[in-house]
């Protein structure tokens, strides 16, 4: 069968307003894409506010007297049909909805100034392309100070960033999903939070295979830089006084544009191809700490949907607390509004909490709008409570009692978990936090694609139990301005660890006491966490005064420390929290610890 679509042959469609057709004012189409065909098979003309009010206006008449109404500029008469209401009904109806209206954005170029080989994985060989990624806005967003910035040949104003895509090198071969990673401070996080390997941590801004689990998994990856002085050049303007602005919450817009140009889109402005065009079906959004912030104040303001379609279907917020992103300003630079939080030294720092708290309040004000939110995963580590006053983010700004969680969320905590995984921490006192959550990061963005591309549940919340901040370990106070506002820590059991939530296997069966404060309480050292080990032996703990029970006196041995392990893991994998292949991994090294003498050798080889 010949599939082939010659040009000629593709018609431009134009919108149905009052009735009949008109062409879209944008003066600008945009290609059809068949998926079944693989072919263009039309274009839709973008249309204008102008077009927007005139199928607004004429809507609204149909209500009052057929008869004596025009559509606004009197082009098109709205034919009269006296005995045949669900006529007028229906016109009405086509006249609100069957219009292409565009975003006030426009991707005009994406341009790719490097293309390497990936590696090779389960999907297929993949590919790392990276470039810039340049837009442009109507001065109408509702983005402070944009007004104000200097505007192109076409009245809009005009922005670039950085972007890089790990993609199949044959896009159709992915799993039709793309992962929108927001950078943080300009370093990309997903590789680091989801390929991340067990014995060596990722760190922030790798680009390295990992364990190769996204690749395996067939998604294709997008990391768009969106910060002031961290990948993205954001629209600017001078004040009387010589000062120049900048108009941060364009980095909103940046990462939507992008998501949305990834996802839809043919070709950009001047015509260069959409690599990823028709290979997705579905968007999840990826965002660690100032970036999980990042992504609640993009849905809190807005910026989620892109015309009548959402930019993200799916989002996977780890470690953001109670906390927003106070970037919809004008900033001075030449570091981003969004790069600093509160801290014991400044507890008081505005914008991160002052807006909601709660993922309940952030979606009944998106729900207003009548938008439909995303599906949502949020995940928080045990430091999160002491250091960034993530029960503000259960209870809202007072009392002790959790909000109920809207339908479209669910919440985790990492039992003993600490907000960053770091190797070492020379400048605090005690050795970070070792708990590595990266095989519940796995396991649960499976399940968000899954809910959003099969509507299939994911496993229910699981949060640690939580008491009143008494002071030791210390927590962060809450903000002057929230009087009512109650800091809760998680309830700990007699070796100091934290009861409920996600226990991983390192938390279920201890070495020793995770999740707790670090000193002194610097920005860093409030965030690695803690892990203060067991003694060894009885007589070892008994010398140094330690209340906890030692390795020897918990585990019969090597063996009874490794069932434990592995009945551990098999139940979080049984529950949905664990893949089979990182419990694996995680028996084999328990397995072979250096808490217990090595198994005797036969004296003589056989």
């Amino acid at each position: 069968m010949n599939t082939s679509v010659t040009t000629s042959a593709i018609q431009t469609i134009p919108n149905m307003i009052g009735g009949g057709h008109v062409a879209a004012s944008g003066g600008r189409p945009q290609d059809v894409f068949n998926p079944a065909l693989g072919v263009v098979s039309g274009r839709v003309g973008f249309s204008t506010d102008l077009d927007v009010d005139d199928a607004v206006t004429w809507a609204s008449q149909c209500c009052g007297d057929i008869e004596n109404h025009r559509r606004h500029a009197g082009r098109i008469p709205m034919p009269y049909r006296p005995h045949r209401p669900m006529v007028v009904f229906l016109f009405c109806l086509l006249g609100l909805i069957a219009m292409a209206r565009p975003a006030s954005a426009e991707v005009t170029r994406i341009e790719f100034t490097s293309k390497q080989p990936f590696g090779t994985f389960r999907a297929g060989d993949y590919v790392i392309w990276q470039g810039k990624i340049h837009g442009d806005l109507a001065p109408q967003e509702a983005i402070p100070g944009i007004d104000k910035a200097a505007r192109n040949e076409r009245g809009r104003v005009d922005y670039s960033a950085k972007i890089v895509l790990v993609m199949p090198a044959a896009p159709r071969a992915g799993n039709g999903a793309l992962l929108v990673d927001v950078p943080n401070r300009g370093l990309a996080n997903a590789e680091m939070l989801y390929n991340s390997p067990r014995d060596i941590p990722f760190l922030f801004g790798t680009l390295e295979q990992g364990t190769g689990f996204l690749q395996d998994h067939g998604f294709t990856v997008a990391e768009v830089y969106w910060e002031l002085g961290q990948g993205a050049d954001l629209p600017s303007f001078a004040d009387g006084d010589g000062k120049t602005h900048y108009v941060e919450g364009v980095g909103f817009a940046i990462v939507r544009d992008a998501a949305d140009f990834l996802a839809h889109a043919a070709t950009d402005s001047a015509g260069s191809a959409n690599p990823l065009n028709g290979a997705i079906n579905r968007v999840l959004a990826s965002g660690r700490s100032q970036d999980g912030r990042f992504l609640k104040s993009f849905l809190l303001n807005g910026f989620n949907m892109v015309g009548n379609r959402r930019a993200f279907d799916g989002m996977h917020v780890f470690v953001s607390a109670a906390g927003l992103l106070p970037i919809l300003q004008m900033g001075l630079g030449p570091n981003s509004s969004g790069a600093d939080a509160p801290t014991f030294a400044n507890p008081d720092f505005p914008g991160v909490n002052d807006g909601p708290l709660t993922i309940g309040e952030i979606t009944a004000k998106v729900e207003a709008r009548g938008e439909v939110p995303p599906k949502m995963l949020l995940v928080t580590s045990t430091t999160d409570y002491y250091s960034l006053r993530a029960s503000l983010g259960r209870t809202g700004a007072s009392g002790t009692a959790d909000q109920p969680l809207p339908a479209n969320v669910r919440m985790y905590d990492i039992a003993g978990g600490s907000h960053v995984i770091v190797p070492k921490a020379p400048t605090c006192t005690l050795p970070p936090g070792r708990i590595d959550w990266a095989p519940l990061s796995r396991a649960l963005l499976l399940h968000l694609d899954s809910w959003v591309g099969r509507n299939a549940e994911p496993p229910a919340s699981e949060l640690m139990p939580l008491e009143p901040a008494s002071g030791e370990p210390p927590a962060l106070r809450a903000p002057t301005r929230l009087s009512a506002a109650v800091i809760q820590v998680p309830k700990r059991d007699q070796d100091g660890n934290a009861l409920g939530g996600v226990r991983l296997p390192d938390l279920a069966v201890p070495t020793g006491t995770s999740g707790g404060q670090n000193q002194p309480q610097t920005f860093t050292c409030m965030l690695v966490g803690s892990f203060s080990p067991f003694a060894a032996t009885k007589a070892e703990r008994e010398r140094s005064g330690d209340a906890r029970p030692s390795i020897e006196e918990r585990y019969h041995g090597r063996d009874n420390y490794v069932n434990r392990i592995r009945i551990a893991a098999q139940d979080l994998a049984a529950r949905g929290f664990m893949l089979p292949e990182d419990a694996a991994v995680i028996i084999q090294e328990a397995a072979s610890s250096n808490l217990f003498a090595p198994a005797p050798a036969n004296a003589e080889p056989r």
